[in-house]
């Protein structure tokens, strides 16, 4: 039997009836060029439908009957080798096609249904005995089915960052390793990528030589927890062992418009949400340096020690890029570990167009910094990068001698997994440097200036058009483009608190709407005493400004009536 030589197409099974989908023709390379029902001899000598795939394989084609088949007919089971490349082929012809029709804008964003209509639709409680393959390959294409399509143009919701093809063929490559971050032992290849791009990203913020540390996380919270812990061990370094109680009251500080991660990681840490002084900021969103210096100093005289300043570099609602020079000043004047959360304005760095909006980050002891946000590598992609090399190692590290073992035959610096604070870390690296090798430093930087420039192009389209107001004034800073809709019906109301009242719902109607209808995403929310606005974040790369248009069009047309 050829275990390596067969490439199943499965179109029959693929659609259910035996009709081809019309994204077929895309996905099957010379589909024009197959002879109908070719004959080829199998090894055993009878007689078989040729696969006819354009390829130099000369493989004949498999006939599966999936529905005969379980799990454990895959390897390692014993001939199992065919019937896997079987089965993956025909999870891969589902992928391909969902991916293809994901960049179709004729297709919905979202086939909408509400939580118990959707469980009433699927059976998915978990079971005793095994389905079949074939019930498998259902699972996957009604998860698909119901998937949001991220990669979508017109997908503009949190995290709107599109599907990179070599991003998503790396994530397929570090699934079929399977390996785990910790040693240099398990993971050589990933340690060292992680090291070189890890180093690149420091030398892109400024320190010298790329000197530092850092570390790939589960997401920019984590990150913004680790520089915290950082921090606090830097100024007390007993408190990895005796615990809070061996310390003063500690205060954090942060802006009023920074992410909700940095009281997380206070709770999380034992510091307390209440230890996280909230600083003021102006109307743009950035932080007023004054009253953070304000803020230390009435601290101090309150017994309490500030150890930890979190600047934000890009504010989830408004983009704000808090002034980091000025606030790396107090923070030298008195002596407190800077961090700057960079996780949503961070790959502004890359542009030389733009890196100036975080000017200052150089000063900074840590910082955040998410590729899978504005770089568009896929989920999850978080790095933490620290000044001061060796930290994160004393900080972390408990020696494990079942796993980092001191009298190892290479150099122990590469077994990383001791500063991190997980035991098993995915590999986060390989996306995000074969992207970076795809498209080197100038493509990144090129994909970057586009999604600003289409923001800006909303900007300008809206900020004069009639029923529209922007939520401040000026051109945004990062691609968050904030904004309320003025329906007719709400345009010319006179009673102003009736006016705010009615306006707040519009909003959550039109974006409802749009989910209905499948034909895009936005995000709204109100900010302190502001009513329920939209958030428009462009860091698609697949979005045009063709579809800038269709956004502005498609809220006009859903919210006319309101």
């Amino acid at each position: 039997m050829a275990s390596h030589g067969f490439w199943f197409l499965g179109a029959e099974n693929a659609t259910g009836n035996g009709s081809q989908s019309p994204n077929t023709p895309l996905l099957n390379v010379g589909e024009a060029e197959k002879t109908a029902q070719a004959q080829v001899k199998a090894e055993d000598g009878s007689t078989v439908e040729s696969c006819g795939c354009n390829k130099p394989c000369n493989c004949p084609k498999a006939t599966v009957c999936f529905s005969d088949l379980y799990s454990t007919d895959l390897l390692p089971a014993l001939d199992g080798d065919a019937k896997t490349m079987n089965f993956l082929q025909e999870v891969v012809d589902i992928l391909l096609a969902y991916i293809v029709e994901s960049f179709d804008r004729s297709t919905k964003v979202i086939d909408f249904h509400y939580p118990n209509e959707l469980l009433q639709r699927n059976n998915w409680e978990l079971s005793d005995e095994p389905e079949t393959l074939d019930d498998i390959l259902i699972s996957c294409r009604a998860t698909l089915k119901y998937a949001i399509k991220t990669a979508h143009p017109r997908y503009f919701n949190q995290l709107s960052t599109g599907l990179d093809m070599v991003g998503l063929a790396a994530d397929w490559l570090t699934s079929t390793a399977n390996t785990n971050m910790f040693t240099y032992e398990v993971a050589p290849v990933f340690v060292l990528l992680e090291y070189v791009t890890l180093k690149k990203m420091r030398e892109i913020i400024g320190w010298q030589d790329g000197r530092g540390d850092g570390i790939f996380s589960p997401g920019g919270a984590i990150s913004n927890m680790y520089a915290m812990l950082l921090a606090r061990y830097k100024m007390f370094p007993e408190v990895k062992e005796k615990g809070m109680s061996s310390v003063p009251r500690l205060v954090a500080f942060t802006s009023e418009h920074s992410h909700f991660s940095i009281k997380k990681g206070a709770a999380a840490l034992g510091i307390g949400t209440e230890s996280v002084i909230c600083i003021k900021a102006d109307e743009r969103g950035k932080m007023i340096p004054s009253d953070l210096e304000r803020r230390i100093i009435e601290a101090k005289q309150k017994g309490y020690v500030p150890f930890f300043v979190s600047a934000t570099a890009g504010t989830t609602v408004y983009g704000a890029f808090d002034p980091l020079m000025a606030i790396a000043d107090i923070c030298k004047k008195h002596d407190v570990w800077m961090h700057v959360d960079g996780a949503w304005g961070g790959s502004l760095l890359m542009s030389r167009k733009h890196r100036w909006k975080l000017n200052g980050v150089e000063r900074a002891n840590s910082m955040t910094w998410n590729p899978h946000k504005m770089m568009a590598v896929p989920l999850q992609c978080s790095a933490l990068l620290v000044r001061e090399e060796g930290l994160m190692q004393s900080c972390n590290q408990m020696q494990a001698c079942y796993l980092f073992q001191q009298d190892k035959h290479y150099d122990l610096s590469y077994d990383t997994g001791d500063k991190a604070l997980q035991c098993g870390r995915h590999v986060d690296i390989f996306k995000l440097w074969l992207m970076w090798r795809a498209k080197g430093t100038i493509g990144f930087e090129a994909q970057i200036d586009k999604c600003l420039e289409l923001s800006e192009y909303l900007y300008n389209k809206i900020k004069d058009r009639e029923g529209y107001e922007m939520v401040f004034d000026g051109k945004p800073q990062h691609t968050n483009v904030c904004f309320w809709y003025l329906p007719p019906g709400v345009r010319y109301l006179e009673d102003k608190v009736e006016k705010m009242k009615r306006l707040h719902k519009v909003a959550p109607v039109i974006k409802a709407r749009m989910m209905e209808y499948g034909t895009t995403m936005v995000s709204y929310q109100p900010q302190g005493d502001k009513v329920n606005f939209f958030r428009m974040v462009i860091s698609n790369p697949a979005a045009t400004f063709e579809d800038i248009d269709f956004l502005i069009e498609e809220i006009e047309r859903l919210g006319q009536d309101l």
